[in-house]
């Protein structure tokens, strides 16, 4: 990852529907250029694809929430089973797996207080293997527009002792 590849990214995050054209503009190098190394950031899987950024209260679901479930006893299945059935529900915008207190957060967006509670009463509590639950609403959610790569530096230099 050089400083080109850095700067399509930072492009691409902005507006990944700017054309080869725009985006050879923006980082100063020719079409053809920005072309191939657009293919080759694709290619290593650095850019997996191209989301859409939806409105969640214009859609109706203005109530979000993040939840924390623990699941017991822990385990491959039970973990890798809880997970994909939550991700498949509706209410559910992502799904993080974690280490610590909790095994799962999960990000929900619902139309009214009403629904996120009957979400977590007739929905997850009754799954056997959740022992615990907590729900705290989001306010605000603010997403980051870019997120910029890591530059590899040199390991820091020693100093030698005397």
């Amino acid at each position: 990852m050089d400083d080109v590849d850095a700067a399509i990214l930072r492009v691409l995050q902005s507006d990944a529907r700017r054309t080869n054209r725009d985006v050879a503009a923006a980082v100063g190098v020719s079409p053809t250029t920005a072309l191939e190394r657009t293919r080759s950031l694709r290619e290593r899987g650095v850019i997996r694809g191209a989301s859409l950024d939806v409105d969640l209260a214009r859609i109706g679901r203005p109530v979000q929430a993040l939840i924390a479930v623990r699941v017991r006893p822990p385990s491959r299945v039970r973990i890798e089973g809880f997970r994909t059935w939550v991700a498949a529900l509706p209410e559910v915008v992502a799904v993080f797996v974690t280490s610590g207190t909790e095994d799962f957060l999960v990000h929900v967006a619902v139309p009214d207080n009403d629904h996120l509670y009957a979400f977590v009463i007739d929905r997850l509590t009754e799954r056997p293997e959740i022992v615990d639950v907590r729900t705290s609403v989001v306010y605000e959610h603010v997403r980051v527009a870019e997120v910029a790569p890591v530059r590899e530096t040199a390991a820091p230099r020693r100093r030698a002792r005397r």
